[in-house]
């Protein structure tokens, strides 16, 4: 949300190409390849292959991902004033 709302507010047009630049940096340059979405854990709980997630595990990645979450919401807000 601070990559459209940031973007956003100076040039609405480059929107998408920056959406597009976080997901492809998060992709190639984290280990976690943007676990940010609780879908995607779930979903790799759900697969048998090196990208899998133990399906225990999927709670604290849910915890985890709420918890930066409202981290990141209050580091905007507070950005933004």
């Amino acid at each position: 949300m601070a990559v459209i709302i940031g973007v956003g507010r100076h040039r609405a047009a480059a929107v998408p190409a920056a959406v597009g630049a976080y997901i492809t940096g998060a992709y190639w340059f984290t280990a976690s390849t943007s676990f940010a979405n609780p879908a995607v854990t779930v979903a790799r709980a759900l697969t048998v292959s090196f990208a899998g997630i133990r399906p225990m595990d999927v709670p604290v990645f849910l915890v985890a991902q709420a918890v930066g979450g409202g981290l990141a919401v209050a580091l905007f807000r507070w950005l933004e004033e």
